[in-house]
């Protein structure tokens, strides 16, 4: 009786350690921190295998699978993922192509304001120039959308499949996005490029004359997103 008086007057103290001391709720923290990154896992293992598939679809010769699903499978793997097999087989170009573009831009009382050309082509090629290391955008990013286009296109202008009207767009938003960065801040929502096509000149001939153009292609105007301020 002495003894339960006693325990009455002492301060309540917890009778049950459920929590082994640590705050609350920490257990359903770990569980959701755990499920994140379960999840983030399988999302980037569903992702590899999906492209690892489409790739080998893509490069695999042609075969039911590859037909039955070539819309998804060129989605895929165009304009960003496409292989060829030109590691062992090498094609060199013959040519030497000036990629010129220039932006537009109408203002509100309906004057259009056209900037001056720029080469694409010489940004890239003074990155690649006595650098021992060039990223693969410098070497090939402008020089390949320029052939899958005329692949698509041909000597017309005219988008006639999907894939064409997908390859135009990259063209276009590769030649917005270098104007916006060499425009100074100023707006535009147009953009046309003129493609001058040159010979490359044999071992030995004499370089003080300019060389003829084989192909000087003006590109219709087209509208892009607006950039700039």
């Amino acid at each position: 009786m002495k003894e339960h008086q006693q325990s009455d007057s002492d301060p309540v103290s917890p009778s049950h350690d459920d929590g082994g001391g640590a705050p609350d709720g920490s257990p359903t923290g770990t569980r959701a921190l755990k499920a994140g990154l379960y999840t983030a896992v399988f999302l980037c293992l569903t992702t590899t295998l999906v492209h690892v598939v489409m790739v080998f679809l893509h490069v695999a010769p042609s075969n039911p699978v590859s037909k039955r699903y070539s819309t998804q499978v060129n989605g895929w793997v165009y304009p960003l993922f496409e292989q060829n097999w030109r590691l062992f087989a090498p094609d060199p170009d013959s040519f030497n192509r000036q990629v010129l573009a220039r932006t537009a831009h109408t203002d509100s009382n309906g004057t259009v304001r056209v900037g001056p050309w720029f080469d694409l082509a010489a940004v890239d090629n003074s990155a690649v120039e006595h650098n021992p290391f060039p990223s693969h955008t410098a070497q090939n990013l402008v020089r390949r959308a320029w052939s899958s286009y005329v692949e698509t296109h041909g000597g017309s202008d005219t988008a006639r499949s999907d894939r064409a009207v997908m390859l135009q767009k990259y063209l276009s938003n590769i030649a917005a996005d270098r104007a916006a960065a060499q425009n100074d801040g100023g707006t535009f929502e147009f953009v046309q490029l003129r493609v001058i096509t040159l010979p490359i000149a044999a071992p030995g001939t004499a370089g003080n004359r300019p060389p003829v153009p084989v192909e000087n292609r003006l590109l219709p105007w087209w509208k892009v997103t607006p950039r700039g301020n």
